[in-house]
């Protein structure tokens, strides 16, 4: 059953987004989404487009009102720092405009995704961070004044995310057609927790709809070794996956170069020092409090990589495959 109002999805353009929307549009909702250029996550779906920009408070003045819920996805994700602002720009200040411009418009509620590592490490000024995590630290401390404000919002937290629809594709979208295709030479050591984006979009619907306010969700799925990914895109492929699996040491030697390569192509290299790291120090994520409050209860992960591969493959063979990373 939809809500009373219409709701708006900013970041609907994204693999999460993408998704999120066919969830709401499925459960009967109008849907809003806040859009910049990239919009073939959207394309032949009934949702209203309206043209907005985070950093741009009197468009989303605009997108929001009348609404009943904003789910804010939108941010930008860096594994590269953050050398021109823009991270931190759009992700912190981005995220205040989205607070006022829900207050401004009388929003029921704000649902605000954001990131495990920020959450799970503690302030924006914790070591180890990235400055992408930083950034997430810090727009989180921004909806906690708002909802110590008063604000009626909760936050959900994704780990790895993996499933269809990811029309960029995401860097773990390129892993994953990496992997299926046979180019991928080898394979590191190490795992993330891994979840379907389907399932993140389920919760966070649920947390609209029945979270508490001011709750923190995690919406995790299952950690798994890069080599147990690799196994099941093989299982869902035919192709044969890397039985090489380089020592991380010797991958951090070669990250300088691979980052230097990608910035001479102007593309997102496949791994750098930052998602080494993460791999390096990757950990199962519980969500008890999303089971219990939510009914939580993501798919068994061996079922996302088949969807991802028989999506991407789908993708292929219309005449779209996906874009390579350097």
């Amino acid at each position: 059953m939809g809500s009373a109002g219409p709701v708006v999805v900013t970041g609907a353009s994204g693999h999460l987004g993408a998704n999120l929307v066919r969830g709401l549009l499925a459960a009967g909702h109008e849907v809003r989404c806040v859009v910049r250029r990239d919009t073939r996550a959207l394309d032949g779906l009934p949702v209203v487009r309206v043209s907005g920009d985070v950093l741009d408070p009197a468009s989303l003045g605009a997108a929001f009102r009348g609404a009943e819920v904003v789910y804010h996805l939108a941010a930008v994700i860096s594994l590269s720092g953050d050398p021109d602002g823009r991270v931190a720009r759009v992700n912190v200040e981005g995220t205040r405009n989205v607070v006022e411009a829900c207050r401004g418009a009388g929003v029921r509620r704000l649902v605000h995704f954001g990131s495990i590592h920020a959450a799970w490490t503690g302030d924006s000024g914790s070591r180890g961070l990235t400055d992408y995590d930083r950034s997430k630290a810090a727009s989180l401390a921004v909806v906690a004044a708002a909802i110590a404000g008063g604000m009626d919002a909760v936050v959900v937290h994704p780990t790895s995310v993996l499933g269809p629809c990811d029309f960029k594709p995401s860097r773990q979208g390129d892993l994953v057609w990496r992997l299926a295709t046979g180019r991928m030479p080898a394979l590191l050591k190490g795992g993330f927790d891994w979840v379907d984006a389907r399932d993140v979009a389920a919760g966070a619907i649920a947390a609209a709809d029945r979270g508490g306010r001011g709750a923190t969700y995690v919406l995790s799925g299952r950690y798994a070794t890069l080599r147990e990914l690799a196994d099941w895109v093989e299982a869902a492929s035919g192709v044969r996956a890397p039985r090489l699996a380089a020592p991380m040491g010797l991958a951090a030697i070669g990250a300088p170069i691979v980052e230097a390569w990608g910035r001479f192509r102007g593309t997102e290299p496949l791994f750098n020092r930052e998602s080494l790291d993460a791999l390096r120090h990757g950990q199962a994520f519980p969500h008890v409090e999303a089971a219990r409050d939510l009914g939580y209860d993501p798919r068994p992960l061996e079922d996302t990589v088949a969807d991802t591969v028989a999506w991407f493959r789908g993708r292929a063979a219309g005449g779209s495959p996906p874009p390579n990373s350097a």
